[in-house]
């Protein structure tokens, strides 16, 4: 017993979960401590309120239908990732596990959840996309930008071993130092696409 009930302070009293009971009229009937702190508003409990005030709006219907899951398979927990608000105006991105809740006859009760923000996760997934299409656009532009002008400086420097005339030679040059700047621009896209 006394593990249940350190098991039930520790999720209560946690900083990192977020416990929650959603009530058949889809309201909280009970929050901890750490929820209200992120989620409540103007220094007053949730407890009560409508469960929707602290989601984004389209994240309503997935909360519904997760819900409604686990009145049909009530042995297993429902996942969900839900946006929250975050007090100035903006979203945080939580993982959400629900599991349905019966009173002794057997009725459905409510919903208990937890959750965690899983907001850093979510940036870090979404920056690795972005760094993943940069590396893609910078081996695109290695393959395809930086070969034509070094394909024509190699060019240039065999013709340049065959040149007789100083006029050819000069002229040699100039399309040399035209193709070594075509060069150094591409270098400098790549360089501009890393950082």
């Amino acid at each position: 017993m006394k593990i249940v009930e350190g098991t039930i302070a520790l999720l209560r009293e946690s900083k990192f979960f977020y416990t929650i009971t959603v009530d058949m009229e889809g309201r909280y009937s009970y929050v901890s401590p750490s929820y209200d702190a992120h989620f409540g508003f103007l220094g007053k409990s949730l407890v009560g309120e409508p469960f929707l005030v602290t989601l984004h709006p389209d994240d309503g219907l997935i909360c519904a239908e997760v819900g409604a899951q686990s009145f049909v398979e009530p042995d297993e927990l429902h996942q969900a990732v839900l946006r929250k608000h975050d007090g100035n105006g903006g979203y945080i991105h939580t993982h959400w596990e629900f599991r349905a809740l019966f009173d002794e006859k057997g009725d459905p009760e409510g919903i208990f959840c937890i959750g965690y923000n899983i907001t850093e996760h979510i940036q870090m997934q979404s920056l690795a996309v972005r760094r993943d299409e940069q590396l893609s656009e910078i081996g695109l532009m290695q393959a395809h930008q930086v070969r034509k002008p070094l394909a024509n400086i190699l060019g240039l420097l065999n013709m340049l071993d065959e040149s007789s005339t100083i006029e050819e030679i000069l002229h040699l040059k100039n399309l040399l130092l035209n193709s070594a700047t075509d060069l150094d621009n591409v270098v400098r896209k790549i360089i501009q696409k890393s950082s």
